[in-house]
């Protein structure tokens, strides 16, 4: 019998408890063994829950009980999770987490004390929700040198954009949309400002490389100053607005950055609608390959978290490489050391650009081809230019 713990039993908390309980036979057969939820530890009262002797606010009950063997982090945000998970690695247990916060800020510290005594920090919903990403990194291209790593990572954002391009919703009503209907939240700052996207493709970044990538220095834009003349541009270009994160990734550099980007409309990322995320890899020999589906949501991110714990209960995260080591942040590319393809929108002329007028009184876009991003940000100080969409 396969013993666990969840920590927190919130959204996904109890999208495990769910999944576990709804599915547990086939769990069981595609392990070889029972998955039994042993404890839940949670401060609020649910003595009125079904399975409310499994609910405890002391965990230290969980550490010093050696028949548990995986703890499922589903707290989020930094402390308590971090000290609890440390704890628990250090007591013997694997950990399993949708927290990418602390993956982002303390993963390769986590990996590290993990491969030290002898158990595993998985991490599968941190990025993609349901959405499968990292162990595909790990297995099915792993023959392959992944070059870049581009992507629709947070489902709130591409709602929100999804309102402004079909509907000509304004960005706040789009947003007031999304808070009515659950999908974003009453302080919406990090996913709007771009600050969970940033997280998510640090998390892939590191992955990809090697060693981490740290999330302070992505360049990170939000979604806050989308307008629909954005978008009336993006349609004459038959294009459509994406919050993006995106990482290239070199021999020796990283560069990545978080921003909104026109998206030609032949993309299979511009097809991603709603709260949908989808992430698209770069390999040396397969070429491109685009995973897609939920991005958040109860039982799609507890889906993530459940095959974790599958994973690790058959053995099979042994003979898998799925996290990366520390270093320092002099391998990632700054901004201003990089070109970048992008319209410009501006009262004036735009010397060596292309021209799109479609009928804004007042301004038309130039398209800046490979432009160097330490004199786009001078050419933004200019009188009449309003604003920069990257290509």
């Amino acid at each position: 019998m396969i013993n666990i713990a969840i920590l927190g039993f919130g959204t996904v908390g109890s999208g495990v408890y769910e999944v576990l309980k709804k599915d547990g036979g086939i769990i069981a057969g595609r392990v070889g063994d029972e998955v039994r939820i042993k404890y839940i530890v949670e401060i609020r009262d649910f003595s009125d829950h079904p399975d409310a002797q499994l609910f405890t606010k002391d965990y230290s009950a969980v550490l010093t009980d050696n028949s548990v063997s995986v703890v499922v982090e589903m707290m989020g945000g930094i402390e308590p999770a971090y000290s609890f998970t440390k704890d628990a690695i250090l007591h013997g247990k694997s950990v399993v987490t949708s927290n990418k916060a602390l993956v982002a800020e303390k993963g390769a510290e986590l990996f590290a004390l993990a491969r030290e005594n002898g158990v595993f920090y998985r991490y599968e919903a941190s990025v993609g929700g349901g959405i499968p990403v990292i162990r595909p990194i790990g297995t099915c291209l792993a023959a392959n040198r992944i070059t870049r790593v581009m992507g629709i990572l947070n489902g709130t954002t591409n709602y929100i954009l999804t309102k402004m391009i079909e509907e000509g919703q304004s960005f706040e009503t789009a947003l007031a949309d999304a808070q009515k209907k659950g999908y974003a939240e009453a302080d919406p700052t990090a996913d709007v400002e771009g600050h969970d996207t940033c997280r998510k493709i640090a998390i892939l970044a590191s992955l990809i490389f090697g060693k981490n990538v740290d999330y302070k220095k992505i360049s990170t834009e939000g979604i806050t100053g989308v307008e629909p003349e954005d978008v009336e541009y993006a349609e004459a270009m038959d294009s459509s607005i994406k919050l993006i994160g995106m990482a290239r990734i070199g021999e020796d550099k990283v560069f990545a950055r978080v921003s909104p980007m026109l998206i030609p409309n032949d993309s299979p990322l511009a097809c991603v609608k709603d709260v949908f995320n989808a992430v698209m890899l770069t390999g040396d020999n397969v070429g491109d390959v685009m995973l897609y589906g939920s991005g958040a949501g109860k039982l799609p991110t507890a889906s993530a978290v459940v095959s974790d714990v599958i994973d690790i209960a058959r053995g099979i995260s042994e003979n898998r490489r799925l996290d990366w080591e520390d270093g320092d942040s002099s391998y990632v590319t700054p901004l201003s050391e990089t070109k970048v393809t992008c319209l410009i929108r501006s009262k004036e002329e735009i010397e060596d650009a292309t021209c799109i007028d479609i009928g804004i009184e007042g301004e038309k876009g130039y398209i800046l081809r490979n432009f160097k991003e330490s004199d786009l940000e001078a050419l933004l100080k200019r009188e009449g230019v309003i604003k920069c969409i990257r290509m």
